[in-house]
């Protein structure tokens, strides 16, 4: 019961095999609508950083475009909207032609040069059926044109206030392409972009806490610290625990719905959380019950929250074995890592009062300890700093091909999860 949260894949080869066979990099940034919700996902192909002869890109690009191919672009998006970033000359090479057009947005930087055989690119992929997105880089008439036959167009959000990109908006919001809001970080900067009109942000703005002001937990944050201090007791206390989960009733709810969806596979009914953690297990219902809390402390905000919590606790725990730690107190490394955004506090003020060891507390508060290895590697790809993502994996002599495996199928994973307790 252990690693009751891991989903078989249902096929004995996964993209992530395919892409460790040239070591390369798919890194994955979400695109949200203006309630929060998904619209897609940015994803970025990196070649591998081996030395070949010849032109070292090419064996590695064509392994990522295989495992997009073969497996469908869903196995890394979930089904949404996949934002392939890539250059005007994978387009006229015809780099794409044979993959499956549907849920494919083709992504190029505005060209210094629009050449007509550039142009007559993009239209014969048009015809195919992919959707293509264009990153302007400077305000002004120089592209419109080409524009035209661009679905989306993606702006760096920094720039909305000028008056240059207030024309240029102008023009574009209420012409056939989408514009969508690029490197949105901070509330301030969504603020400022949906602001200008835009309906669509690619950015981490939603994983930045917005902090509550007074520094302080709030009240209807309390109850979520206590079950955090109780759930993280080794072994769990069920005098202290049970009483404190069964007073919340959505909390309760959420808790035996997870143990009670097909993915626990229990054989009878979950009626009490005691009766829970007597079957399950201590470190099975400590994980489940750490998701519950954060499902209820995030109810208002993006559910990518949940999910990129989810994502990153499997592939730390499942990373854990190439490092030398603990699969169980990795999980929970990678869950808390998004408390903040979800509760509105500093992390500062979570970690005095959860019991953890020191190097953990650490490694949460940002030190660069060993036990933060894997917490830094996924958060450097999810960043697109696929250099650092190097440099941690030699750092710490963990396999890259590895890294990248326990990746991709903790996206498949956590999809798995939330979608079937959603239903």
């Amino acid at each position: 019961m252990g690693d009751l949260l891991r989903t078989p894949s249902g096929n004995h080869q996964n993209p992530g095999e395919i892409l460790t066979q040239n070591v390369g990099y798919v890194a994955r940034q979400p695109i949200l609508d203006r309630r929060g919700a998904v619209f897609g996902y940015e994803l970025h192909l990196h070649e591998p950083f081996v030395e070949t002869p010849g032109n070292p890109a090419r064996p590695g690009l064509h392994a990522l475009l295989d495992a997009v191919g073969l497996f469908g672009v869903e196995r890394f998006t979930g089904g949404s909207r996949a934002f392939i970033a890539c250059t005007c000359e994978m387009l006229m090479e015809g780099a794409f032609e044979g993959l499956p057009p549907s849920g494919l947005v083709l992504q190029i930087p505005a060209p210094t040069e629009i050449s007509p055989r550039l142009l007559r690119a993009c239209r014969k992929l048009k015809e195919a059926g992919f959707q293509l997105a264009l990153s302007e880089s400077e305000a002004g008439e120089r592209t419109d044109g080409f524009i035209q036959v661009f679905d989306y167009i993606k702006i760096d959000a920094a720039q909305l206030e000028s008056a240059e990109w207030d024309q240029f908006l102008k023009r574009r919001l209420h012409g056939p392409a989408t514009v969508v809001g690029d490197n949105v970080h901070s509330h301030e900067t969504y603020r400022t972009a949906r602001g200008a009109g835009l309906e669509y942000f690619k950015g981490f703005y939603f994983s930045n806490p917005e902090l509550i002001p007074g520094g302080r937990i709030p009240a209807n944050r309390i109850w979520h610290f206590e079950m955090l201090r109780e759930l993280f007791k080794d072994p769990l206390d069920l005098k202290s625990l049970c009483p404190l989960v069964e007073r919340d009733p959505s909390l309760l709810y959420r808790v035996l719905r997870f143990i009670n969806s097909p993915l626990c596979a229990v054989r009878m009914p979950v009626t009490s959380i005691e009766m829970a953690i007597i079957m399950l297990g201590d470190a099975t219902f400590r994980r489940i019950a750490t998701l519950a809390i954060q499902c209820a402390a995030s109810q208002h905000q993006s559910p990518e929250l949940v999910n990129m919590a989810m994502t990153r606790s499997r592939f730390c725990a499942s990373g854990a074995s190439l490092a030398g730690l603990d699969a169980d107190e990795q999980y929970l490394v990678g869950m808390i890592s998004l408390l903040p955004p979800m509760l509105g506090v500093t992390m500062g003020l979570i970690l005095p009062g959860l019991p953890l060891r020191d190097p953990v507390r650490d490694a949460l508060a940002g030190i660069p300890v060993k036990e933060r290895c894997l917490l830094s590697w996924i958060e450097a790809l999810e960043n697109d700093r696929v250099a650092e993502c190097e440099s941690l994996a030699q750092q710490y002599r963990l396999d890259r091909h590895e890294l990248m495996r326990f990746y991709i199928a903790a996206l498949e994973e956590s999809r798995a999860v939330l979608s079937a307790t959603e239903n």
